[in-house]
């Protein structure tokens, strides 16, 4: 079933016992592709084939999935015109249920947040090319950020698409880099938001709403807070808030799946007791061998630079969850297994 039979259902409707996510599917899924970091400009061919090859049930395109680097509206649409030139994404497209959030490039500039000045015009040309429905929420608001289910209940994945541009605060830049990708340091100005006061809101009720497994997407890494790259570790503040957001409504089963840095890794945190992963896959197109050998001592295992996407199986039966990444040839590259019972807040 395609994107456009998802039922649309009112996010917080008063006439529900609970909070309900935005947007519904019946279907039980077991497979969740994703990748960031595609640029059809590339001369590398794109792995769109290996990931069709997964026949995942969801693909989550997670940011940079043009570049677009513009102020230029139509300049924008050209680029995402190429992008659906590309035959093997309109494959994928016309075989799965696509979801997309963005990251800097395909916002609209590099590294940018809410001083971007187009933030409004390149919101529209996003949802127009995802194909957004007219009444969909996303149509309603500042801001890409949605949240979906598929399943019913014992078998309930939520997919919590977050927005880390339309409303991120300039970040303090490193006066002296120490290194590959030193550019930022983290802000002790806690006035500065990641996600703006409206999307923390919404994300707290998200957060409440029932799920069996529970996926949060960031464009930026969650975890990884060593590289000077973007990451929540820039508003150290932001990501405290988060996890005790995760911790204050026991979300058992959670975890977040990120992109941006052009190799792919798993990281894990310890968040009070509760064993916290984010899964990284980045570069469709294009990748940085050096800035796979970046410290992150939350790394489980090794980072990898080949072209890679990220997959979530999910075993309803043996209540198990495995987390990998993939080549253009369909070879793991990171794989790491977890049962549910391990992802769960002791108290």
């Amino acid at each position: 079933m395609l994107r456009s039979t998802l039922s649309l259902a009112l996010a917080f409707a008063a006439v529900t016992a609970h909070v309900q996510s935005e947007i519904h599917q019946d279907k039980t899924v077991t497979k969740i592709a994703f990748g960031s970091c595609n640029n059809p400009r590339q001369k590398a061919k794109p792995i769109f084939d290996a990931i069709l090859k997964k026949r995942p049930d969801v693909f989550i395109m997670l940011g940079d999935n043009i570049y677009g680097d513009t102020k230029d509206m139509h300049v924008l649409k050209k680029k995402y015109a190429e992008l659906e030139a590309v035959e093997d994404f309109r494959k994928l497209r016309q075989s799965t249920t696509l979801l997309a959030t963005w990251d800097d490039h395909d916002f609209g500039q590099n590294d940018s947040g809410n001083t971007y000045p187009k933030r409004k015009e390149s919101q529209q040309v996003f949802l127009d090319f995802f194909k957004e429905p007219a009444d969909s929420p996303r149509r309603k608001r500042d801001g890409i950020y949605a949240s979906y289910t598929f399943g019913k209940k014992g078998k309930t994945t939520q997919i919590i698409l977050l927005d880390t541009r339309y409303f991120r605060d300039p970040l303090p830049r490193k006066k002296n880099s120490a290194g590959p990708a030193d550019w930022y340091q983290p802000t002790k100005n806690t006035s500065k938001t990641l996600l703006g006061s409206v999307q923390w809101q919404w994300l707290e009720q998200q957060l409440q709403a029932p799920a069996d497994v529970r996926i949060i997407a960031s464009s930026i890494q969650v975890l990884a807070v060593e590289k000077g790259m973007e990451n929540w570790g820039n508003v150290p503040h932001e990501q405290s808030r988060l996890f005790k957001l995760l911790k204050k409504y026991q979300a058992n089963h959670t975890f977040a799946i990120s992109g941006d840095v052009h190799f792919t890794e798993l990281s894990k945190k310890d968040i009070g007791g509760y064993p916290f992963y984010d899964l990284t896959s980045s570069g469709l197109t294009h990748t940085h061998k050096a800035w796979a050998k970046l410290p992150n001592t939350m790394r489980v295992g090794q980072s990898h630079h080949e072209i890679n996407a990220g997959l979530i199986e999910i075993d309803w039966n043996k209540q198990a969850l495995t987390l990998s990444s993939f080549n253009g040839k369909g070879e793991n590259l990171v794989h790491h297994t977890v049962p549910f019972r391990e992802l769960t807040f002791k108290n």
